[in-house]
């Protein structure tokens, strides 16, 4: 027992450090650069991986962001955003699969949840990784697994494709492209930190897309993505104008905002109005757990959004992620615990 105790002693006074920063503004910039870096390092961790979630603390500290591992803990969250008008995305948390015969499991399950979707009347997406499909192992057998997800689901709905490091952006517009010359009801996401993304956007306007715009959370080289916030933050605004532009918008464009950041929403709500834009020719995502006063708000405001709910075993890496995108969330989260 002394392990743990010592564990939390010492964890406790690093909790109290930080709360000193962040109160003096003293961690900002570089600082904050240098631990978002240090968590997407942690994010690549094997061994982190496999021994993180054995431990207490982390367990509980990851229920701030997903409702559980199972699915059923993500469809009872699903159920309960309906409740409040919140629309809501499913993802089955895991990537880079080694084996055709696991990424067949990953289909299968989705299939399943389709169904539990469809008995329940859930407003309800689903988003998917293309290297937990077995992008790494085939590029057939992925996209060969992709499609029998999308013909499953329902054609008023969409099967959102997510975005993964910057090496995999090619082959994941190229299928992406693919899937949407024969089915309407599937997106992407694009990342605002690529500098090359303001091409990729302008590339799939033509094809009336879902995109779903976030702003990045993976290690890249400094030649591949911005490294300051604002630049990231002032490239997301661009992209936004560009998903709501007339061209976009009479092409069929569905523009998704996935961003907790409530100044950019206030500016991307500004620009709507001012351009006479309607509220149905857009949508805010935002991850379950977080601003969720900002969730509620935007629902009695009568806009149109969703909430991503992630599930499942293998969250060390994306919760290592969501980390990085706040670094202040590491505060909050040695702060509640002890």
């Amino acid at each position: 027992m002394a392990r743990p105790r010592v564990f939390a002693a010492r964890a406790s006074e690093a909790a109290k450090c930080l709360d000193k920063l962040f109160k003096s503004d003293a961690l900002m910039g570089d600082e904050m650069g240098i631990m978002r870096s240090v968590l997407l390092a942690c994010s690549q961790s094997r061994w982190l991986r496999e021994q993180a979630p054995r431990q207490v603390f982390m367990r509980r500290a990851v229920t701030r962001f997903m409702p559980g591992e199972s699915a059923e803990d993500a469809l009872a969250a699903a159920e309960e955003l309906r409740k409040k008008s919140i629309g809501s995305i499913l993802t089955h948390l895991g990537e880079n699969v080694s084996d055709p015969a696991e990424a067949e499991r990953v289909t299968r399950h989705y299939l399943e949840v389709l169904d539990r979707i469809g008995v329940m009347n859930l407003n309800t997406e689903l988003s998917v990784k293309l290297t937990q499909l077995g992008l790494d192992l085939d590029h057939e057998l992925c996209y060969s697994n992709l499609e029998r997800i999308i013909q499953h689901a329902d054609e008023k709905g969409v099967v959102w494709i997510d975005m993964e490091a910057s090496n995999y952006v090619d082959v994941t517009l190229e299928i992406y492209r693919r899937a949407r010359r024969s089915y309407p009801n599937v997106g992407v996401c694009l990342q605002a930190y690529l500098y090359r993304t303001a091409r990729d956007l302008e590339s799939l306007i033509s094809m009336g897309p879902a995109i779903r715009l976030v702003k990045g959370a993976y290690r890249e080289p400094p030649d591949r993505a911005f490294r300051r916030k604002r630049d990231v933050d002032e490239n997301y605004f661009s992209l936004c104008k560009t998903l709501l532009s007339p061209g976009a918008r009479a092409a069929g464009a569905r523009a998704a905002f996935a961003t907790h950041d409530r100044r950019l929403i206030r500016r991307i709500m500004e620009f709507v109005d001012s351009n006479h834009i309607g509220k149905n020719d857009l949508e805010f995502q935002m991850l379950y757990g977080i601003q969720r006063a900002e969730q509620a708000r935007l629902a009695r405001e009568g806009w149109r959004e969703r909430v991503l709910i992630s599930y499942g075993s293998y969250w060390f890496p994306w919760f290592m992620r969501r980390l990085a995108e706040r670094p202040a969330n590491v505060f909050f989260l040695l702060r509640n615990l002890f």
